[in-house]
């Protein structure tokens, strides 16, 4: 069996691709470096490191349409998130919005290319 890297041919795929390297990268900080990611606490550097590290680099080398979907709906999530904390913990304050905002661009990345918005 060969072993090859995919690498992004179209437009939706590079947004793909840039959503799911952007996510591997936010998670190897917090997962090396958590105060830095603005994360503390036990567990901290598995569940906001670990994680995002796992999913960003299995959607990058596995390259299918349904994994960038999936970590586009865990980004839609965690701006929904992002919002209930802003509207029930009053939490709106600038980093709050602008995380949001960060996921919410993070979502969008990758499902433009799921539900192909751009090809």
């Amino acid at each position: 069996m060969e072993i090859a890297f995919p690498w992004p041919y179209s437009p939706g795929e590079w947004l793909a691709w840039i959503g799911a390297a952007l996510t591997a990268l936010f998670g190897l900080v917090n997962l090396l470096a958590p105060r830095l990611g603005g994360i503390e606490g036990a567990g901290s550097r598995a569940l906001s490191g670990g994680f995002h590290v796992g999913i960003g680099l299995s959607a990058i080398l596995f390259a299918q349409p349904l994994i960038y979907l999936a970590l586009g709906i865990a980004w839609a999530l965690a701006a929904v998130g992002q919002m209930l904390s802003v509207l029930f913990d009053r939490g709106g304050t600038v980093t709050k919005l602008l995380g949001f905002a960060a996921a919410l661009l993070m979502a969008a990345l990758p499902l433009s290319f799921a539900f192909g918005f751009v090809p």
